[in-house]
């Protein structure tokens, strides 16, 4: 039986990671939030690591407040690039493989066509930059391991566009969403048993790989999409807005090719509408 930690385990993936841990029966799966393992600290890592010699470390950790990060620069790296960078050498030393989630946000949007893991990396914004950073101190520190850019990721759980969008549906509020940004909504429980299912397998292909649903979408698509399998279509208004003043700025194309990880992987990626109709069919309390 493989055993397997997963860090960050009170935020959304982690959580997602929590609910499939019964479909997973061969695996042993340890889940730390932050406050039980404080990735910032590199003697209680490696020392959690060794003494419970676990085969893979899922990394759900992260910083993901775009535009907090910009006024939170030294917090965004701490957590987004000096803890990763600890947990990379804990994993090195005890030889555990790190699976490590980072963002389409390390490219900055201008090519028109979806990007691939050889594209060049150059992040807009503080965010991006952090997962960035972190990326590079994995690649620097290991030889086993899997980086999985990702990107737009929902669930029914904790703070994301999804659940922002459906509490306006119960206020009654006029939804204005932007449609000058084009990437791909990512189910945060399609990404979770898409890495069980390689642990499962025990995959060896490691390396940077893309995952995120198929098809692309603009905010603006996406919170239609909600709205409509919500059954309020008739009832909410959905306002086309371009004009909000963010501060971050975002990259207006981020769709990420997932051909790489199509011709490595055995498990299927399904398109980002289908996967949001499923939540839906699946109960979204």
């Amino acid at each position: 039986m493989k055993k397997v930690l997963v860090t960050g385990a009170s935020g959304q993936l982690g959580r997602c990671f929590r609910k499939m841990e019964n479909e997973f029966p061969n695996l042993d799966i340890t889940f730390t939030s932050a406050e039980e393992l404080d990735l910032t600290l590199f003697g209680m890592v490696d020392t959690f690591i060794k003494d419970h010699n676990f085969d893979y470390c899922i990394n759900c950790a992260a910083y993901t407040n775009v535009e907090q990060a910009e006024t939170s620069r030294e917090m965004a790296f701490l957590i987004n690039s000096e803890a990763v960078r600890n947990l990379a050498q804990a994993c090195a030393e005890n030889a555990t493989c790190l699976i490590h989630f980072s963002t389409d946000y390390v490219f900055d949007g201008k090519k028109e066509t979806p990007y691939s893991e050889e594209d060049e990396t150059n992040p807009i914004n503080v965010y991006g930059s952090s997962k960035l950073s972190g990326e590079h101190y994995i690649q620097q520190k290991l030889d086993k391991f899997f980086i999985f850019r990702t990107s737009w990721l929902y669930s029914n759980i904790g703070h994301n566009f999804f659940n922002t969008i459906r509490k306006k549906l119960k206020s009654g509020a006029v939804c204005n969403i932007t449609s000058a940004q084009k990437g791909t909504p990512t189910n945060a429980y399609d990404l979770a048993a898409y890495i069980l299912n390689i642990i499962s397998s025990e995959e060896k292909h490691y390396g940077i790989y893309h995952y995120s649903n198929l098809g692309e979408a603009t905010w603006y698509d996406f919170a239609q999409e909600i709205i409509h399998l919500s059954g309020k279509t008739e009832e909410v208004r959905l306002i086309e807005n371009n004009d909000f003043e963010t501060v971050a700025e975002r990259p207006a194309n981020s769709v990420l090719s997932k051909e790489k990880a199509m011709s490595t992987f055995s498990g299927e990626i399904p398109h980002w509408k289908e996967s949001l109709a499923q939540l839906f069919k699946n109960g979204i309390s």
